[in-house]
């Protein structure tokens, strides 16, 4: 197994953590509905079972991310994480409508709540357990270049900011006596995930559609190809995508004709090579034409940097 391959596996890592943590915090988040008999405390719970839903998708899209080319997979299988988010943002959806239907059942026939002192503590507990596990995979999703960690991070996140306006809501129908706050808050939970849902779900899209690297990338790679430039070597059709962890770069180089067959491959190996320095995880694709041939510059409008 190469070192990608080793990196990759270590991803479902994290996957296995957010697993356990969302088991974790289901319980906690319905024994607090259980005991306050409150609506936003529920729309909480139900977002989490979201969370475990996602956080095992997640795994199985990264279990598949991690397999090596194949013959029908000559590219990989990294954009199997492109699903994984894909689904937990219309799962996040999906939850959101179950929480609003609730939310306005409430409103309509609202009910006073019970020991909420003790389930509120519960809630925060769960609460701060997201909070830790939400941190810990966004930076591992940074870090191996992971939508389906990024994708579970920002859910997670959105949940501890989603527990923390059902806790201020809940403690303020006790403060207020206002029984219908506790179904407003819940429906407002339920706005807030879908706005989270709608950008996984685009993300997912994007990443689908082979959207090119970010301009910081960009930017990197012609940092990477201006000193070739300033020696005479011209570059043109330099195409790029990104699918998962993985990144992908293509383009043209050109070379005076006169140039042995060796002396242009060494050029392409050291090329290839300061880029493989710099963005480990890119796959390079080059193609050597001479710099006098009037052929070399037809294609040069295939240049999309």
């Amino acid at each position: 197994m190469n070192s990608y391959s080793v990196k990759q596996k270590s991803i479902t890592h994290y996957a296995w953590l957010s697993i356990a943590a969302a088991i974790l915090t289901i319980a906690l988040k319905l024994l607090a509905y259980l005991l306050t008999d409150s609506v936003g405390l529920l729309s909480d719970a139900l977002e989490s079972l979201i969370n475990l839903a996602g956080a095992i998708m997640a795994l199985a899209m990264l279990s598949i991310a991690i397999r090596p080319a194949d013959a029908d997979h000559a590219f990989g299988h990294t954009k199997a994480e492109y699903f994984s988010s894909g689904v937990e943002g219309i799962l996040i959806l999906v939850a959101a409508i179950f929480i609003g239907i609730a939310s306005i059942s409430r409103f309509l026939n609202p009910k006073p709540l019970d020991k909420v002192g003790i389930g509120l503590a519960v809630s925060v507990v769960a609460s701060l357990i997201n909070l830790g596990t939400s941190i810990v995979l966004k930076k591992a999703g940074k870090r191996f270049r992971s939508i389906a960690l990024e994708a579970d991070a920002k859910h997670l996140m959105t949940d501890v900011w989603t527990s923390a306006g059902v806790i201020i809501g809940v403690a303020l129908v006790v403060l207020t006596g206002w029984l219908r706050l506790d179904a407003i808050v819940a429906f407002l939970v339920a706005c807030n995930i879908v706005w989270t849902g709608f950008t996984i779900i685009q993300k997912s899209v994007s990443g689908l559609m082979d959207k090119v690297l970010t301009k910081e990338e960009l930017k990197i790679i012609d940092s990477i190809l201006e000193p070739y430039r300033e020696t005479g070597i011209q570059f043109h059709a330099i195409l790029t995508r990104q699918a998962g962890a993985r990144q992908f770069v293509s383009f043209h180089v050109l070379v005076p004709g006169a140039w042995t067959v060796m002396q242009g491959h060494q050029l392409l190996e050291q090329i290839e090579s300061d880029l493989r320095n710099v963005l480990p995880d890119i796959v390079v694709s080059t193609h050597l034409e001479p710099l006098e041939d009037p052929t070399s510059y037809d294609d040069i409008s295939l240049d999309r940097k």
